[in-house]
């Protein structure tokens, strides 16, 4: 099992940067493969990135594809979210999550949750 407690969070103004963090307990977080996904107010939460255990291996939502760069760093227990030149509809609590399988892009295929961080983008 992971526990993951994400951070970085806050305001910031369209057009600048935050750098998410995503912190796993445990020994085994090179045996996970990650993913961001994040929930606008009023929509479902949907799939924002996402990478292999080994962090080679990368997947990104069309919306963020050449602003976003997920990484993660095994000997830290913790992945990362770059994220530039943001925008209004950036805005949303940002979700790190597990999976034992695959670094895909469904929801149903992550195990284990982080509690979410506050990302707003003033326009």
């Amino acid at each position: 099992q992971v526990q993951l407690v994400e951070s970085g969070g806050g305001l910031v103004q369209a057009g600048g940067s935050l750098r998410l963090s995503c912190s796993a307990s445990g020994r085994t977080f090179s045996t996970y493969a990650m993913g961001w996904f994040r929930q606008a107010p009023g929509k479902e939460r949907e799939f924002v990135a996402a990478l292999s255990m080994s962090g080679r291996l990368t997947n990104y939502a069309d919306p963020v594809k050449g602003r976003f760069t997920i990484s993660r760093d095994n000997a830290k227990n913790t992945m990362y979210l770059q994220m530039n030149s943001l925008k209004p509809e950036d805005t949303a609590v940002y979700y790190c999550a597990a999976s034992r399988n695959s670094y895909g892009n469904s929801q149903s295929q992550y195990e284990y949750w982080g509690q979410g961080t506050q990302v707003t983008v003033s326009s």
